[in-house]
């Protein structure tokens, strides 16, 4: 609640879904976990979830494999793809077990069948869990290969009911190319679904862009290193880029 008048505070997203590259997680480092950022990461979803925002988070593996990368030099694609989907596992639970030492109810729910560390995917089970205020984490991509974690998190965006998708990234936004090798990179504030497929920007794969495009659901590309950037999102403040 507000200290100053005791209301709680008007929020534009109730339920979001969370999509975290595994470079975020990496902070400086050239791969693996960097515990400060995981714990920097944690700390905005935990002054979300105090707000009563309900959150679902995907997380990728990049910062541990890549499997197009390891396709591309020599790798059965296949092979590759489920060695990555693990990868998003081992981030799920450093994520889980942050959380949960900061004393919030957390579930990791894997599309990939694991159950020593994580609950099956189940949808009807999520959204209950949802519902209930525990942070639910989406491991194991879609657990098909060809798919990316983009796309893993369109499609638990679409089947929880999430209100939009918010991509945490290490730049503020869209561009029309990389700001990091390009000063003079283009920003955009706001773009459509249709845009971003059709000007082929490197926002996610087309894939999930056309299911957020065919079911509505906005996109918000933000820098998730920047403090409270989150939950001005959810509070409704205009941060990053926003698609739909």
């Amino acid at each position: 609640m507000s200290p100053k008048t005791g209301e709680e505070p008007h929020l534009k997203y109730k339920r979001i879904m969370l999509k975290l590259s595994g470079e975020v997680l990496m902070g400086d480092r050239q791969a693996g976990l960097d515990r400060a950022m995981i714990s920097a990461i944690c700390d905005q979803i935990a002054s979300v979830r105090k707000l009563g925002v309900e959150i679902a988070i995907v997380v990728g593996g990049g910062n541990i494999f890549r499997g197009l990368q390891a396709a591309a030099e020599g790798m059965d694609r296949v092979t590759a793809d489920y060695m990555g989907m693990m990868a998003t596992i081992i981030n799920s639970l450093a994520i889980q077990d942050h959380l949960e030492r900061m004393g919030h109810f957390t579930r990791a729910m894997s599309a990939i069948e694991i159950n020593e560390v994580c609950e099956p995917f189940i949808r009807r089970r999520a959204i209950r869990h949802i519902e209930k205020g525990r942070i639910v984490i989406f491991a194991g991509g879609t657990g098909n290969p060809y798919f990316t974690t983009d796309t893993a998190a369109a499609l638990r965006a679409v089947e929880i009911g999430a209100d939009v998708l918010l991509k945490g990234t290490k730049v503020n936004g869209v561009y029309d190319s990389d700001p990091n090798k390009n000063p003079a990179a283009k920003f955009y504030e706001h773009i459509t679904h249709t845009d971003m497929l059709q000007q082929q920007l490197q926002v996610m794969d087309s894939t999930a862009a056309s299911l957020c495009r065919e079911n509505k659901i906005p996109i918000i590309v933000f820098n998730i290193y920047k403090q409270d950037n989150l939950k001005d999102i959810v509070l409704g403040k205009k941060i990053g880029t926003l698609v739909d």
